[in-house]
């Protein structure tokens, strides 16, 4: 088959992991010709260019700064995306005949490509939903309910929806969401599609690269640590991250460690500066094999959301806690499910978002604990392995009809 994958992340080498990357390299390997679109932003200096390899061929598409900039050029940059794609695909591909079209939200501004390349070629499409758009907007108040722009972003979310022949949802609590508030979809085309990785051999560190490790990175040897590796935005509800933290510096066996970047990295670190705490490290960015060796010398992954959230979210890190047998600590709104799941399948523990007092009872809970640590770990890695992985999506998605 020929697939064709629209992508809003950059995408260079699928040889890099990451749930696009492992996913696209599981569809080569079912002898698949896979064409990737890919934006190259302008911070970059790069004109529209291909990367062609055995089987995958890379489209990098000239665009604006859509991450890491201001809200002017994000906003003007993300409403030219579908203009720049659909011209590139035309030039460089419009001799492929693609067999089948796959995309993931964000963004919810491909309608027109995806229209497009369905008339041409006739193909299917499905909508890997990993991202619920404008609702998360709205919710975090970027974004007024029934505002024109809220009114110009729903009929697109809409319109997605209906051109979408399937619509992979990443939990249950999804496909749940997206039918009720949206009773015109033929609920046949919802199906369970979660985040997924190509799992690895995890190989442990020793005990003396483990503390030379933590030496160097100056957090302690003889705690439990909690790691929360990834985005510091506003989706993750960092005030209440800082409570945490705060709240630990009375414990004596527990130590946090926060490595990430994103918007609410700067008031992060400014709260550390202020607070000098003794029981937690801020970690701004970590070449990735030394963030893996880190991961691998932790004891839980901790996942925030926003209490405000009335969408259910399912974070992808949780995936890399996983794979390294590690339990969770979730701290998120009501209406995702994750923490519901962890706590059945008994690979973790959850507390709504802003409940201090439970998170911190759940963090005693592991730290006096190994036996318990160790336990929940290896559930949570048998748990991934029987759900969250790509040739599982990868079956759903080639069964698509």
């Amino acid at each position: 088959m020929n697939i064709l994958f629209l992508s809003l992340s950059s995408v260079d080498d699928v040889n890099v992991r990451g749930i696009y990357s492992d996913l696209m390299r599981e569809l080569i390997n079912r002898q698949n010709e896979i064409y990737i679109s890919s934006p190259t932003e302008r911070r970059f200096g790069k004109s529209t260019h291909l990367i062609d390899s055995s089987h995958c061929h890379i489209l990098k598409i000239k665009t604006l700064n859509i991450q890491k900039t201001n809200i002017i050029e994000k906003g003007i940059g993300t409403l030219l995306l579908e203009r720049q794609f659909d011209k590139a695909i035309h030039k460089y591909w419009k001799d492929i005949k693609f067999d089948l079209v796959l995309y993931a939200t964000p963004p919810i501004t491909f309608n027109k490509v995806i229209e497009k390349v369905k008339k041409r070629c006739g193909c299917r499409s499905y909508l890997m939903l990993k991202d619920i758009f404008p609702q998360n907007a709205v919710d975090l108040g970027m974004m007024k309910k029934d505002s024109l722009i809220h009114k110009i972003f729903r009929n697109k979310e809409k319109r997605l929806y209906e051109i979408s022949d399937k619509i992979g949802c990443m939990s249950p609590a999804n496909c749940r969401y997206i039918i009720k508030h949206n009773p015109n979809i033929n609920t046949v085309k919802i199906e369970l599609c979660p985040n997924a990785v190509m799992p690895i051999e995890i190989t442990e560190l020793s005990e003396s690269d483990r503390l030379e490790l933590l030496n160097k990175l100056g957090i302690p040897t003889d705690k439990t640590l909690f790691i929360y590796g990834g985005n510091l935005g506003k989706p993750q509800g960092i005030d209440f991250l800082l409570k945490v933290v705060e709240a630990n510096e009375c414990k004596t066996k527990s130590f946090i460690v926060i490595v990430g970047s994103g918007t609410e990295y700067a008031k992060t670190e400014r709260w550390f500066k202020e607070h000098n705490p003794r029981n937690a490290k801020l970690i701004s960015a970590l070449p990735k094999k030394e963030y893996d060796s880190l991961i691998r010398t932790c004891h839980v992954g901790l996942i925030f959301l926003d209490h405000r959230f009335t969408i259910p979210n399912f974070p992808s890190r949780l995936l890399s806690y996983l794979e390294n047998c590690m339990p969770v600590l979730l701290a998120t709104d009501t209406n995702t499910d994750m923490g519901q799941i962890a706590e059945e399948e008994g690979f973790g523990f959850w507390s709504l978002s802003g409940d201090l007092d439970k998170f911190m009872s759940n963090i005693d809970k592991l730290s006096s604990d190994n036996n318990t640590v160790i336990c929940m770990g290896k559930k949570g890695k048998e748990f991934l392995l029987q759900n969250y992985t790509v040739d599982k999506v990868a079956d759903l998605i080639m069964d698509s009809k």
